[in-house]
């Protein structure tokens, strides 16, 4: 039996992953959590093969989990599933160790054969991820101005691309207003931009927000 445990911060998306998990027969919800501080709880009682997560989860984020679970879980196998395209996030979970990436669109029966492959120690990679990953092999000479971005960068600056303020932002990931002052200079300098307001065109006419 593959035990997962799924962390969601959405109580409606939890108890529908358990459904068609506890429906496979050879796939058991054993557990779940809210945020990034519960999910490790669960994690270091050692009750699962395969995390299932969620990167968009208030406080914490997904992507510090992420980082959590590979640095103290060795062996860890965790499974992203994201609201977010590919290649908004994909490489860079993979990147740090992610063993798969999903979007919540994909089919019930794709997710199920993604924890398959994942607790058989197998990468689970989409075609759309497996092009981007392809990408990635070519020459880093014309590489977009985001990809310049450290993880905690990119993520402020998705945050900052969607409106949002550096108060707002501090708030939503436990940080203080001029860490977040701080990291913003540091974004607009590697991006080359002037302000917020160029920073914005540029995540929309990339497609990195949304």
């Amino acid at each position: 039996m593959i035990r997962v445990l799924i962390v969601d911060d959405h109580a409606l998306v939890r108890q529908g992953l358990k459904r068609i998990l506890n429906e496979t027969g050879d796939i058991a919800a054993v557990g779940e959590a809210a945020n990034g501080v519960d999910a490790i709880k669960r994690i270091r009682e050692g009750d699962c093969d395969v995390i299932l997560l969620d990167i968009s989860m208030p406080g914490r984020s997904g992507v510090d989990t992420l980082k959590q679970i590979i640095g103290e879980c060795r062996g860890g196998k965790v499974l992203i599933l994201s609201m977010h395209p590919e290649d908004q996030y994909a490489v860079r979970l993979m990147k740090v160790g992610a063993a798969g990436y999903m979007t919540k669109e994909s089919a019930p029966e794709e997710l199920v054969e993604a924890i398959r492959k994942v607790a058989r120690g197998r990468k689970y990679i989409s075609p759309t991820l497996a092009e981007l990953l392809l990408s990635e092999l070519d020459s880093d000479l014309d590489k977009p101005a985001h990809e310049t971005l450290t993880d905690r960068e990119y993520e402020i600056f998705r945050l900052i691309g969607s409106g949002k303020t550096v108060s707002e932002i501090a708030a939503l990931l436990s940080l203080s207003v001029k860490t977040i002052s701080t990291h913003r200079a540091h974004i607009l300098d590697k991006m080359k931009l002037k302000n917020n307001a160029e920073l914005v065109v540029y995540a929309i006419r990339n497609e990195l927000i949304g």
